[in-house]
């Protein structure tokens, strides 16, 4: 059974998504107010987070802020509101995935699912440390030290980092990276892997294919031992 942590103040909503996803492979505990979630959290110890942005005591891009800066624990986002602003805004504060409401409870579990296979393949679930030369990644800190420097990365481009690194030495296609990153396949037109290969090369002081290199007609490789 995974474990679900709800944070949603509307108790009849709450208890139906308890009721819906009890019947599969999750358990759900409620967390009922924005100020609570973070300490909850560390009691509840949860596989994901479902999290409204609507919440009594803090806002819900806030606790999805303080969430992603302890753990790499997948989110996602639950909210009544439909403003695109706060989807692109609910991403880049670290979420994986959104819903707006009124969702359909098959459409939850299925992006609950989603989630849980894209994180059950990250072999550094366990948070041990990855080093390759002078730079070393520690997923159970979500933090990147390059040359005895901490790297500020986003949460799109850590999380490419971390499936490169796990990869290292593997050709990884767009295609791949999409469904690990997004749960989507490649269109043959999205840019957004290329660019944010870009961003990471930039990171790094390395405007060249060096450490992550372009394997052209195939993907992307990470190299495990360029990272002097």
């Amino acid at each position: 059974m995974h474990q679900v942590m709800l944070v949603e103040d509307d108790a009849r909503l709450a208890a139906l998504v308890s009721e819906y996803l009890g019947g599969y492979e999750f358990t759900v505990q409620q967390v009922a107010r924005g100020d609570l979630a973070l300490a909850r959290f560390a009691d509840i110890a949860p596989d994901v987070v479902v999290l409204d942005l609507m919440l009594p005591g803090l806002d819900g891009m806030v606790v999805c802020r303080q969430l992603r800066a302890i753990s790499a624990v997948p989110i996602l986002i639950l909210t009544a509101r439909e403003d695109s602003y706060d989807e692109v805004s609910g991403l880049e504060q670290g979420a994986d995935d959104f819903l707006n409401k009124p969702v359909q409870p098959r459409l939850l579990l299925a992006r609950l699912r989603a989630l849980m296979r894209r994180a059950g393949t990250r072999p550094t679930a366990d948070g041990a440390p990855l080093v390759f030369g002078a730079l070393t990644i520690t997923p159970s800190e979500r933090s990147v030290c390059w040359r005895g420097q901490q790297c500020a990365l986003s949460n799109p481009e850590y999380k490419l980092l971390l499936v490169l690194a796990a990869a290292a030495g593997q050709v990884l296609s767009r295609d791949a990276l999409l469904k690990k990153l997004r749960g989507i396949e490649f269109d043959g037109l999205d840019r957004s892997i290329d660019n944010s290969i870009s961003k990471l090369r930039r990171h790094f002081d390395d405007p060249r294919a060096e450490k992550i290199k372009t394997v052209w007609g195939e993907g992307y490789l990470f190299s495990p031992t360029a990272w002097h």
